[in-house]
């Protein structure tokens, strides 16, 4: 039985690593002529802590990230990628508040997303240090394949575990 992926989520914080990774989550999505979601969370640490209060968005949420700096993410987000696309034009682009494993997880599951592509080490190392990697969290958690990729012009180095 051959693979067919219809709709591939491409995750990013801007990292180099999600950076190189968007070359296979393009690369894959031309080859199944796929659907390529372009997904960007800002990272808000309030939003499932039922003790902070805010003025509710129209559909009954609550906002803790507001419209106007969604769109500016949707706008760097396009910025840096749209070009990046080529012809490819099977694509939309995303941006959510709140924490990024969990929004990119929902995001798979209410977009019916058939692979997750995302960079192996995001930009803060607070995350890494509280909540573990999101690339980890993801591929635990996620109901389809989850490929993490890392930039390979990073050094790992095993004497810097546990310091």
């Amino acid at each position: 039985m051959a693979l067919k992926y219809e709709k591939i989520l491409y995750c990013t914080d801007f990292s180099e690593d999600a950076d190189y990774a968007f070359l296979s989550a393009l690369d894959m999505a031309e080859k199944y002529q796929a659907r390529l979601f372009l997904l960007h969370v800002l990272h808000s640490p309030y939003k499932y802590m039922r003790t902070v209060v805010d003025d509710k968005e129209e559909g009954g949420e609550e906002a803790f990230i507001s419209r106007e700096t969604i769109e500016k993410g949707k706008q760097n987000l396009e910025d840096r990628y749209k070009p990046k696309l080529g012809d490819f034009t099977n694509c939309e682009f995303q941006v959510v508040g709140g924490v990024p494993f969990v929004e990119i997880v929902r995001f798979a599951r209410a977009h019916n997303v058939d692979f997750i592509v995302l960079g192996a080490a995001g930009s803060s190392d607070l995350d890494r240090t509280t909540f573990g990697s999101t690339a980890e969290n993801v591929a635990r958690r996620a109901h389809c394949t989850v490929m993490a990729i890392r930039y390979p012009g990073k050094t790992f180095q095993l004497d810097m575990l546990g310091k």
